[in-house]
């Protein structure tokens, strides 16, 4: 593979740092290079600096991209999906339009039970279809590494196919994908009198067989009024915890359920959605060393008003994530650079702190910040070329797609 050189970046903003999540002040420190330029070789970055520097280093073989005029960011990190599904909830979303809330469309048999159904139904073969189509969305929007979460199957099987098709998109298209299982995200219509024989099946059959079978790093869960509660959490996520996987969890999206100060007695990796935590729960997070994945796509979805205290948790020194919770049903949104632009005005982050959340963070969180999340020496030459001047452009020009291209390890993707 011959060398990609790329050159003359009105901005290379390369997020150099230290190889771990950022806090405080260091959200703010994005590393950026005027006419900024790297080299890369074997899908890897191997020099960067300025242009003049770079340029003396380039061969007779050397693909050069001419980057002028543009900013260049490594690839966003999307530390929070649904990827797989079947189906959508244009039902839904009509209904909340006409005044239903999430939940009253849910307990009447809307809302997740919708895609579940559409998902069951679905062939691995068509599931895969879908996600790869969705895959080159996410790419189109800058984004080159996904977590992924199953969820919408609810049986050993279904879920099984799902994991399949996470673990086939990241195989089979430049999209990374980095597998959790949700198991745990509603009870399935069959078990709507049994929730313990739900329980029971997630720790005596799902949780061994894709352990088993190496389908998942993570298991996350929904822990919520209606849904899972305090206790139901522990015990699944112990179970998790003893077959090797680390944890994720939804927490304190409708309600304040406890879920964030449950997330640190666990020793969860990240704690997502947190739009009803208050402050003894960003206190037990902080000192538990917990990152909060922020999701602002569900907040303006479904209409709500109130998003997470992304200043208090900055403040209290958590390294925060931002993510879009991709799903058919409260964030239909691949859009990266749509969740800085809601960071910013919504949750009073800073441009550079989006940008810092939205990547080298959010790396972070997946265990992956020694490889992806910012544009170093030795890291993978994943990156995006959009055709503006000024970083903050991304957030500014909300709604309005300015990339130009994205490369995973060094080819265009």
């Amino acid at each position: 593979m011959p060398s990609l050189a790329l050159l003359h970046a009105s901005q290379l903003v390369t997020l150099a740092g230290p190889s771990r999540a950022r806090h405080g002040k260091e959200l703010s420190e994005l590393g950026i290079i005027p006419d900024g330029a790297f080299l890369a070789a074997g899908g890897k970055v191997t020099h960067v600096g300025k242009s003049t520097e770079i340029e003396k280093l380039c061969g007779r073989e050397t693909e050069v991209i001419d980057a002028r005029g543009c900013i260049v960011l490594p690839g966003f990190v999307d530390a929070h999906t649904h990827l797989v599904f079947a189906g959508n909830r244009l039902d839904d979303f009509e209904a909340r339009a006409r005044g239903e809330t999430y939940e009253q469309i849910a307990k009447r048999g809307g809302g997740i039970q919708t895609t579940v159904q559409a998902t069951r139904a679905a062939s691995e073969d068509e599931l895969y279809a879908l996600a790869e189509e969705r895959a080159n969305w996410f790419l189109r929007n800058g984004t080159t590494t996904a977590e992924a979460k199953s969820g919408y199957g609810l049986t050993l099987e279904d879920e099984l196919k799902i994991l399949r098709v996470i673990r086939r998109v990241g195989m089979e298209t430049p999209l990374e994908t980095v597998p959790t299982f949700l198991g745990a995200h509603a009870f399935p219509r069959e078990f709507r009198e049994d929730r313990v024989g739900y329980i029971s099946l997630i720790i005596e059959e799902m949780l061994p067989r894709i352990a088993r079978e190496r389908l998942a790093e993570y298991c996350d869960i929904f822990c919520e009024r209606d849904y899972f509660d305090v206790e139901d959490a522990r015990r699944i996520l112990t179970a998790a915890k003893q077959h090797g996987l680390k944890l994720r969890m939804h927490v304190d999206q409708l309600t304040n359920s406890g879920g964030a100060k449950l997330a640190a007695e666990l020793g969860a990796i990240t704690a997502d959605h947190l739009e009803q935590t208050a402050a003894d729960g960003i206190s037990a997070l902080a000192k538990a060393g917990i990152q909060p994945v922020l999701l602002p796509g569900s907040v303006y979805t479904l209409g709500s008003k109130r998003y997470p205290d992304a200043r208090a948790m900055l403040d209290a020194g958590l390294a925060v994530v931002l993510a879009t919770d991709f799903n058919p049903g409260s964030s239909p949104s691949a859009s990266m650079p749509m969740m800085l632009s809601f960071a910013v005005t919504q949750m009073q982050m800073s441009p550079a702190e989006a940008i810092t959340a939205a990547t080298v963070n959010a790396a972070a969180s997946l265990n992956r910040v020694d490889k992806i999340g910012s544009l170093e020496v030795g890291k993978l030459a994943n990156f995006a070329i959009y055709d503006c001047e000024d970083y903050r452009e991304l957030a500014y020009w909300f709604g309005i797609s300015l990339m130009r291209d994205v490369f995973v390890r060094g080819e265009r993707a």
